[in-house]
């Protein structure tokens, strides 16, 4: 049986025009997992047009769906929002600060024909949650329309798919916008039909990794089964070449909260089996930050912030983990994975379906936050991390496997409401 290819093409995006909407830095927004409610309002009074009022909408209940329904077509039809006439690819680059750095991430926008996972074109990192999925299911089932891509991944050591944009960086970008978190954002559009044969002949025998947008391609999918017309059978993907220097992958810490049994030495007692225990003196984020990394190099290690107290958890070296972690090697080398099957579910007794519903457990992405989080009331630990590097994601990835939720933290997010995709 042929292997099924990997089938990239353009997309007439729908974008929001400035004459009507205003300057494009005040209608865009981060995805709408990572938006606090206090950050929904200061996007909401940005503008009347931000994006924000789409992909969270306001309302009780199922109605929230149906006002951003009502939203979205009040913008389309008095053109705040409109639909471009000539298929594109969309050149996107977002340059941005980082660790004391400049980074510049660049990769496209496009549209892809969805595959079922098991076919191994396009391939999931890690699991996901069940009222995600639910959410974005009912909103663009009622708006009929994505409002942003799915972030995945390429490996292509020769260049071949970014060599074909070589035009593109001669020319000033049609959109550009700085956001509050201080990223640039700049689009092209690439209507030239034979630089988007090119690309799309250079990927397809490539295989796409999901890095950020897991719930949403699940969604994607689902609504493929159920409305089988011929526009649900693609999706808006984000797709970065692994070897881009830009790009960048962050932690996700755990914290523990609520757990009636929790008990300190004993969690330390259990985990002194598994781990070398080693209690740190009191120290700020940047220097837990520090002290795993350079643990870190030398065997799995975690953080565990408890208490007031700070004990770094370096995995045994004398141990044979295959049967607490079945599967490929690369499983029993990964601090997430070593995390949620040896601490999170073995010692604290959070099985993988209380992980899923989010019971006694919360994820955090800043260091400095975890950290003072498990000195608050009913929090009983907060478990740090070094980031999930791309080459274990990939390795995950090819082995069929996936990592538990939150495995990896893209940074920095993709901006919503900058393209479009109607599902018609």
């Amino acid at each position: 049986m042929k292997q099924a290819s990997l089938q990239i093409e353009p997309l007439r995006g729908v974008l929001f025009d400035a004459a009507k909407a205003g300057p494009l830095e005040s209608l865009i927004a981060p995805p709408y997992d990572v938006i606090s409610p206090a950050e929904r309002a200061a996007l909401a009074a940005r503008s009347p047009h931000n994006v924000v009022r789409l992909v969270l909408p306001e309302g009780e209940g199922d109605a929230r769906y149906a006002n951003a329904a009502r939203q979205y077509r009040d913008w389309r039809a008095s053109g705040v929002l409109r639909q471009d006439a000539q298929p594109a690819l969309y050149r996107y680059q977002q340059e941005f600060a980082a660790d004391g750095r400049d980074h510049t991430r660049t990769g496209f926008i496009g549209r892809v024909r969805l595959r079922r996972f098991d076919e191994g074109v396009v391939v999931p990192h890690e699991r996901t949650l069940a009222a995600p999925r639910q959410d974005r299911l009912k909103l663009t089932r009622a708006c009929g329309a994505w409002f942003s891509q799915v972030f995945a991944l390429y490996s292509d050591p020769s260049n071949a798919a970014e060599a074909a944009f070589a035009e593109v960086a001669t020319r000033p970008p049609e959109l550009e916008a700085r956001t509050p978190d201080g990223a640039i954002h700049r689009l092209w559009r690439v209507t030239d039909a034979e630089m988007q044969r090119r690309v799309a002949a250079a990927l397809s025998d490539k295989r796409a990794y999901i890095a950020d947008g897991h719930h949403r391609y699940e969604t994607m999918l689902a609504l493929r089964e159920e409305l089988a017309t011929e526009g649900a059978q693609y999706g808006p993907i984000f797709l970065c070449r692994m070897e881009d220097p830009g790009l960048l992958v962050l932690p996700t810490h755990r914290v523990v909260h609520s757990l009636p049994s929790f008990d300190l030495p004993r969690v330390l007692r259990a985990a002194a089996e598994l781990f070398t225990v080693e209690e740190q003196e009191p120290a700020g984020a940047a220097q837990v930050r520090a002290q795993l990394a350079r643990r870190g190099e030398g065997a799995p290690t975690l953080a565990l912030a408890s208490g007031g107290k700070v004990f770094l958890l370096s995995l045994r070296s004398d141990l044979d983990l295959a049967g607490a972690l079945p599967g490929p090697a690369v499983l029993r080398h990964l601090d997430v994975t070593i995390l949620h099957a040896l601490v999170l579910e073995r010692i604290l007794g959070i099985d993988r379906a209380a992980q899923e519903k989010q019971v006694n457990l919360r994820y955090v992405k800043d260091l400095g936050q975890a950290l003072r989080e498990a000195g608050e009331p009913g929090v009983q630990a907060a478990f740090l991390l070094n980031p999930t590097r791309v080459a274990d994601l990939k390795s995950v990835a090819d082995a069929g496997e996936v990592m538990p939720q939150k495995s990896t933290y893209f940074f920095p997010k993709l901006a919503s409401g900058l393209v479009v995709q109607p599902l018609d």
